[in-house]
């Protein structure tokens, strides 16, 4: 798979100056936790769950999430569990078929860029106590082949070690390398008096288990709930202060980019229907004027997209990546500011130029900053990470035309 793989090659060719790589289940961890994009989240009960899977894939999604937890009701839970073993039973066998085929009618080394792909993608399973996860592993059989791994609710130090200990139970007994993505989103910690102990508490964790915790998720609406709070359609994560200082010390403690920090992705955007709006539009007209594209801003404001447009980049701002999504319209804004833009490549290239290892200051290429060498080395490397996965954008090409390419399907 590949982010901006359901888009045709010559689309492809004409946005990228560096088109984003494949990748696969079994591709390294760092290259995953970086690529994860928009991770959409499907409750377990839905029916028609392996079509759905391979419909979103064929729109864009690599990452997405099978919910037994909050997204379902109590009594649902045994029904959902059954549900998902049909279901990843069914996407089993369609992968069979689709190998079996395609080996059948290979006649030469196929070309990535021939076709626009849409694989099965990454899957993982949010369950609700440790003990789900080896008993799905074993009910799942040879179909645990389309699993990735699991989403771990709550994640404190005991109850995420308990979760951890389930996982390597797991691993070990199908044989086949499972991820875990713990949840923070316990009222301990977003208290004050609780907070750095029970990050702590939590950095130990998954310090132990770094090899298989590929992100850190946060539950922003479960830290609104501990206080009556919800954020409006127009109003961002970081409106929110009370929440925004929980982010930052999240961040502070285990995102490090000293070989310590975790991938950290940004919360769940809640909005997908339009409201009644107090405040204006956070969407200049500006990048809008050219041909469709003002009909696109609209579409955009009308379904209160500005407003996770803002957030997505307040996001990586403070060292988020990646984004939990419950609807599939967030998929595609996610994405497009994702892309590194041709800019930021040139910047980041520069700074990490063998030529530059004893640090200086140096002006950059598109003559409008200071890039210092030394202290923007480490984002210089994630922002070549981000390029590997998303891809860099051609100098002429900006988020507008990244978005309609990704809205394509």
């Amino acid at each position: 798979m590949r982010h901006f793989g359901h888009i045709s090659p010559t689309a492809r060719e004409g946005l990228f100056f560096r088109e984003p790589r494949t990748f696969t289940a079994d591709s390294p961890a760092r290259m995953l936790s970086v690529a994860l994009g928009a991770t959409l989240y499907s409750p377990a009960t839905r029916l028609s769950l392996a079509d759905d899977v391979l419909k979103q894939a064929a729109r864009g999604v690599v990452s997405m999430v099978l919910c037994l937890e909050d997204s379902i009701d109590d009594a649902e839970v045994t029904g959902a569990e059954a549900n998902l073993i049909r279901q990843f039973a069914e996407l089993a066998a369609g992968d069979a078929a689709a190998g079996t085929q395609a080996a059948a009618s290979a006649t030469a080394p196929r070309d990535p860029r021939e076709t626009a792909t849409a694989d099965v993608p990454l899957l993982f399973i949010r369950v609700r106590e440790p003990a789900q996860i080896t008993d799905l592993v074993r009910r799942l059989g040879d179909s645990v082949r389309m699993l990735s791994g699991f989403v771990l609710p709550k994640f404190t130090e005991e109850r995420g070690r308990q979760f951890l200990e389930a996982l390597g139970e797991a691993e070990s007994e199908c044989g086949r390398r499972l991820f875990a993505m713990p949840v923070l989103e316990s009222p301990e910690l977003l208290h004050l008096e609780t907070r750095g102990e029970i990050l702590q508490g939590i950095a130990r964790s998954v310090e132990k288990y770094r090899d298989r915790v590929l992100a850190l998720r946060l539950g922003v609406t479960d830290f609104c709930s501990a206080y009556g709070l919800r954020r409006a359609p127009d109003m961002t994560a970081y409106d929110v202060h009370i929440v925004a200082s929980v982010i930052a010390d999240v961040v502070n403690v285990l995102g490090r980019s000293d070989g310590t920090g975790f991938t950290i992705t940004g919360p769940v955007w809640e909005y997908f229907r339009r409201q009644e709006r107090m405040f204006k539009p956070q969407l200049r007209r500006s990048p809008f004027l050219e041909g469709r594209a003002e009909e696109l801003r609209t579409a955009l404001i009308e379904h209160d997209l500005d407003g996770l447009l803002r957030e997505i980049e307040l996001d990586r701002a403070n060292g988020l990546l990646g984004k939990t999504c419950i609807h599939p319209s967030h998929v595609a804004p996610v994405h497009a500011l994702s892309v590194v833009s041709h800019e930021e490549y040139t910047d980041a290239q520069d700074i990490l130029s063998p030529e530059r290892e004893g640090g200086g200051v140096l002006r950059s290429a598109y003559t409008n900053k200071m890039n210092e060498v030394k202290p923007h080395r480490a984002w210089a490397e994630r922002t070549l990470q981000r390029a590997e996965a998303f891809g860099v954008a051609k100098e002429d090409v900006g988020f507008v035309d990244l978005l309609a390419a990704g809205l394509t399907n």
